[in-house]
């Protein structure tokens, strides 16, 4: 009798970074292709009681020195925004692939640079852009392709959020001298949805103030309109400041019907054609809730790194989303429409 779980294959991996990159861990944890041989983390004593809990071989406070552990085949780069670009690059120039959380980078130029390294060591990345894992979106996304609603026409979301109590770990997002973009830092979540399900953005347009948010050191509210390179328009809202329940409630309009789909409701809402009443026919569909679904996108890494399967999210993708939040800030600014910056 033929054991199959010898004869599965496994890969080493390490997380730099164990705020968020704690559930990366978990999710790991949870798949029998993975060990966790290391993890990395500047508060020793976060570090210390990671360690013991999940029985990580090494922990260590410098991440490169996770990255000379020669039996880590792939890392989860789970820092704040402005260390992506810096960890990525060292981690496949060390022979690594690459998990790196959302945003990319802060900057297209940054983003450039992960994909030229990704380009040159053969090193799969992967951005984590989570929304692309999450179940309401994805059975959107699958009724969308089949036509169900028709041709899209408008596609609007939202990244409806309240960030007086998370300020990242250092109070960072909030650092003037970091200056993080809310509409990058977390709308990229909504953007790189709507990029997904409608296609390549051409041209963004945007408003912004600074009102709920006075104390800190960007805009904090900020509505986008795009152009999408198919003739489809869109919006993108982002609040940091806004007194409501995290949200990113998005609505889907095509030519035989709508989308009304949530990543923190149990079922979306599909609206078909029209009655004699002239009320529109609807049906609930059930889905499953999962959060943030961080276990399917570590799973779908995993498969990519163990099965040499392409990286559907990569550095291209990643960047194309970061290149459209960039034109939506810089509209804002210059007060006129921008052309998104094409990535190659």
């Amino acid at each position: 009798m033929v054991n199959h779980q010898e004869k599965m294959r496994k890969i080493g991996v390490g997380i730099i970074g164990l705020r968020f990159g704690l559930s990366h861990l978990q999710a790991y944890m949870e798949n029998p292709q993975v060990e966790v041989m290391g993890i990395c983390d500047l508060d020793d004593k976060r570090l210390g009681e990671v360690k013991a809990k999940y029985g990580v071989k090494v922990a260590v406070t410098d991440y490169r020195d996770l990255l000379k552990q020669k039996d880590i085949d792939a890392v989860s780069v789970v820092t704040p925004d402005h260390f992506h670009v810096e960890h990525s690059v060292a981690a496949m120039r060390a022979g690594k692939h690459v998990l790196c959380e959302k945003p990319m980078a802060p900057t297209v130029e940054e983003c450039e640079q992960i994909i030229r390294t990704s380009d040159e060591t053969d090193m799969k990345f992967m951005v984590g852009q989570v929304c692309r894992f999450t179940p309401n979106f994805i059975l959107t996304k699958e009724l969308i392709s089949k036509g169900t609603i028709g041709e899209l026409f408008f596609v609007e979301s939202e990244y409806a959020h309240n960030y007086r109590r998370a300020l990242g770990v250092g109070g960072w997002r909030k650092d003037p001298k970091i200056g993080r973009e809310p509409f990058l830092g977390g709308a990229c979540h909504a953007v790189d949805l709507v990029r997904w399900m409608a296609d390549e953005v051409e041209e963004a347009f945007a408003y912004r103030n600074h009102r709920a948010l006075p104390d800190w050191p960007r805009d904090d509210c900020t509505i986008a309109i795009f152009k999408f390179r198919n003739g489809v328009i869109g919006k993108v809202f982002c609040s940091i400041g806004c007194y409501r329940p995290y949200t990113m409630r998005s609505v889907f309009y095509g030519t035989k019907g709508t989308i009304i789909s949530d990543n923190t409701s149990p079922h979306i809402w599909l609206f078909l054609g029209e009655m004699e009443d002239m009320l529109l026919d609807f049906i609930i569909i059930p889905v499953k809730l999962t959060g943030k679904n961080i276990k399917g996108e570590v799973d779908t890494f995993v498969d990519c790194v163990i099965n040499e399967k392409p990286v559907e999210l990569d550095g291209r993708e990643g960047a194309r989303t970061v290149a459209t939040c960039i034109a939506a800030i810089e509209s804002a600014r210059k007060g006129k429409p921008v052309q998104v910056k094409t990535i190659k």
